[in-house]
């Protein structure tokens, strides 16, 4: 097969993969976005990926991690498109059987997936039989592209002579790779050469058959697949979010103190909007629950089972509160961390009306994607203010971050706490349930731990040598911060000034005043909690609970 051949075969293969990846996309907005063939596996590699290649992802892409995901699946799912292609070219069952196999794997992630259904199948087969249709289009079919045969002059006295090729100039023929001369021996006389084999290349009006086709089909596909995306966002329920009107709650959230945000260049504000607050959960496409049709069931180890809809929440007496929010997987100095002010219900109340056995220690959170927290059943009911959330920082809240409820627990990493999009909560003990996190290699129980991060100066400022604001922020959710201490060039540790705060469940912003001189330096920082527990020196990865080590900023300030 020639150097031509296989990159024709490989851009068959690449359009018979786009056609059956971009058609599946329509027939997933009828079937729900999750069953489209390049999330449905993607979700299966979501799970199965090994926890440092995916601690990895996190580390490298932060909250673009799921594009990262989808980006280079598609990659690696064009790489093995073409080797099909170049297989169909040799023996086409080869790669129809290859086709068949990826759509098989679409169907064998769409079926598992958590809530599924034997319509979750169909994007996978119909994607899967037209990218079969597409292969044989351009390899057997009418886009095959068609040989042009040349073939040599034979020797004079050959049994056989095959046509002559059109002559050129001064009557040589010509084949497409140019002229050719007959080879005559010193006396003049012609020499007898063995016929050579037929030359084949690709007939110039079956090349433009050929590479239309792929254009078409490609176009085709890209609009299929934009357009099946953009119908599955018109069918979500940001409309419905819209529409509603969160009720004023009976116990606001206490007003922020003046001072609280030092409004620094460079410092995280103090209340983090909604639309920079960080996301990090396992969902590749972002559930759509309608909070209509919401429901949620709470059972297991309890007196009474109960379940709630959207409007018992909303008709219920809602508190309001500022909560940090921290993922396990923050680095020392990491940004998967924010502030903002949670509307809802006293999860307390409702484990109160179905009341709990009495080892029943571990509450399930459900989300309508599948995904499992476990929560223990003493921090919902210990008088902190851990709620079942509709809103976020004064509207409902938003779709990614878990529309129409969610769960907030003050104190707790989010893989055990946070379950967005929840729809079951179940009463059980950590004996007899490991919750999605926990097989994996994580803790099963994640209390936030004592933690602080200098947000200004930046890694590599460049400074001037004098007067210098040092500032950041420290948290230790459920406990407080009582003390921020900076230190330079491992030198004694300088008391910073803390920021006023709403409550021990919030980050505090803390300042120092340093006389810069001219060098390289590096800048470090410690927190102490409110029981006295000063944050560890000890470097600690973030598995298996939490990430530990004092963050340190090297800094170059000039004279």
């Amino acid at each position: 097969m020639s150097t031509t051949s296989r990159r024709y075969a490989a851009l068959a293969g690449i359009t018979a993969a786009a056609v059956a990846i971009g058609i599946a996309e329509p027939v997933a907005v009828l079937t729900g976005p999750r069953s489209a063939p390049l999330v449905a596996v993607g979700g299966v590699v979501v799970d199965a990926v090994p926890e440092p290649l995916k601690q990895f992802a996190i580390d490298v892409f932060g909250t673009a991690d799921k594009i990262a995901l989808l980006t280079g699946t598609a990659l690696l799912l064009g790489g093995f498109a073409a080797l099909l292609g170049m297989l169909a070219i040799r023996r086409l069952a080869l790669g129809l059987a290859g086709i068949a196999a990826l759509g098989a794997v679409g169907v064998a992630a769409a079926l598992t997936r958590s809530g599924a259904d034997v319509f979750d199948a169909l994007p996978s087969l119909v994607g899967g039989g037209l990218g079969a249709l597409v292969l044989w289009l351009f390899i057997a079919g009418p886009f095959e592209l068609d040989p042009w045969p040349w073939t040599p002059p034979a020797a004079p006295g050959s049994a056989s002579t095959p046509p002559a090729p059109p002559a050129g100039p001064a009557g040589r023929p010509v084949s497409p790779a140019g002229p050719v001369d007959r080879p005559v021996s010193p006396a003049g006389r012609p020499v007898p050469v063995t016929p050579a084999a037929p030359v084949a290349t690709v007939d110039p009006e079956s090349r433009r058959r050929f590479l239309t086709g792929t254009g078409v089909l490609l176009g085709t596909a890209v609009v299929a697949g934009l357009g099946g995306r953009w119908l599955a966002g018109r069918r979500g329920v940001s409309a419905a979010r819209d529409a509603i009107r969160l009720p004023a709650p009976v116990a606001p959230a206490p007003a922020v103190p003046a001072g609280a945000d030092l409004s620094l260049a460079q410092l995280a504000p103090y209340v983090s909007p909604n639309s920079g607050f960080y996301r990090i959960d396992t969902a590749l496409v972002v559930p759509q629950v309608d909070p209509d049709t919401w429901r949620l069931r709470i059972h297991g180890r309890v007196g009474t089972e109960r379940t709630y809809s959207y409007a018992d929440l909303l008709a219920r007496p809602l508190v309001e509160r500022y909560v940090t929010l921290a993922c396990v997987s923050n680095e020392v100095g990491g940004d998967l961390i924010g502030n903002a002010r949670w509307l809802g219900v006293p999860l307390r109340e409702l484990l109160d009306e179905v009341q709990p056995e009495e080892d029943a220690d571990q509450v399930v959170g459900r989300s309508a994607d599948g995904w499992t927290c476990g929560t223990p059943t003493a921090a919902l009911r210990d008088g902190r203010d851990a709620l079942l959330a509709i809103g976020m920082n004064g509207e409902p809240l938003p779709v990614e971050h878990g529309f129409p409820v969610r769960m907030v627990v003050p104190g707790l990493y989010g893989y055990v706490s946070a379950c967005k999009w929840v729809t079951e909560l179940e009463l059980t003990r950590f004996a007899d349930f490991d919750a999605y996190w926990v097989p994996r290699g994580w803790s099963a129980q994640g209390p936030i731990k004592t933690q602080s991060r200098i947000d200004a100066p930046r890694r590599r400022n460049r400074l001037t040598a004098g007067p210098v604001t040092v500032a950041g922020v420290a948290w230790a959710q459920h406990r407080g911060i009582s003390r921020v201490e900076v230190r330079v060039d491992g030198g004694p540790w300088q008391e910073a000034e803390l920021a006023p705060t709403v409550s021990v469940d919030t980050w505090v912003q803390w300042s120092w005043r340093w006389d810069a001189t001219p060098g390289e330096h590096q800048l470090q920082v410690r927190a102490t909690d409110a029981t006295g527990e000063t944050q560890t020196e000890r470097t600690q990865s973030v598995a298996p609970d939490g990430a530990t080590g004092w963050h340190t900023v090297p800094v170059n300030v000039r004279s």
